[in-house]
């Protein structure tokens, strides 16, 4: 396993184990996490845990072209209850993501760390965050990263109200230019939606 220093450098991606883990420590700079996502690599960990580095193969995306949207999801987007907006709350959006409860996940992987990591990211314009309001309430939202390659590295998502991150998900992906949504690990919530497997050398291409 590599252990990084404060240069900021990676061991290339062929060097990970089979789950994905690339290499341990380093520091969340904007440099490093923009060097990161341009080679196919994220943070993922856990508070009192090291910053764990990881690229998956496969890698599990979304091409905009496949999106899946339901007959019910369809009624729903017809009636315009909500409204989605993008990068008009990165804050608010990342923190309660931070606070959403996950089935079989007793805390968050979104620590205090974290989001004061990609709050510098969408200060100097690599972070979105995509909200959905209703009554002029946030209910529901997304935030990624985007270095301008028309690749969105999608990170977290939350709902406050039944299907409300499900519209915004929808409404970004059918607005947006992007050759692929990386959804980095499978969920059968994104599955349903149209997102499948690749190589992870496929995904480094549109990288």
């Amino acid at each position: 396993m590599y252990f990084l220093t404060d240069k900021i450098v990676f061991p290339d991606v062929s060097e990970a184990s089979s789950e994905g883990l690339l290499a341990i420590g380093g520091d969340l700079s904007p440099e490093r996490l923009i060097h990161a996502y341009s080679n196919g690599i994220f943070p993922w960990f856990e508070n009192e845990e090291p910053i764990l580095w990881w690229t998956p193969d496969p890698r599990f995306v979304l091409f905009p072209e496949d999106l899946k949207v339901s007959k019910s999801m369809k009624q729903i987007l017809k009636k315009n209850s909500f409204e989605v907006t993008i990068n008009k709350a990165f804050k608010s959006v990342i923190e309660a993501c931070a606070e959403a409860k996950r089935d079989g996940q007793n805390g968050t992987w979104i620590t205090a760390q974290m989001i004061n990591a990609y709050n510098k990211l969408h200060q100097l314009g690599y972070a979105k965050s995509v909200e959905v309001w209703k009554n002029n309430r946030l209910v529901g939202g997304l935030y990624g990263i985007d270095l301008g390659n028309r690749v969105f590295s999608g990170e977290s998502m939350f709902t406050k109200v039944s299907n409300a991150s499900k519209v915004g998900f929808i409404v970004f992906v059918q607005n947006s230019n992007y050759n692929v949504i990386d959804c980095q690990i499978h969920t059968k919530h994104l599955e349903s939606l149209g997102a499948r497997h690749i190589s992870r050398k496929d995904y480094l291409k549109f990288l």
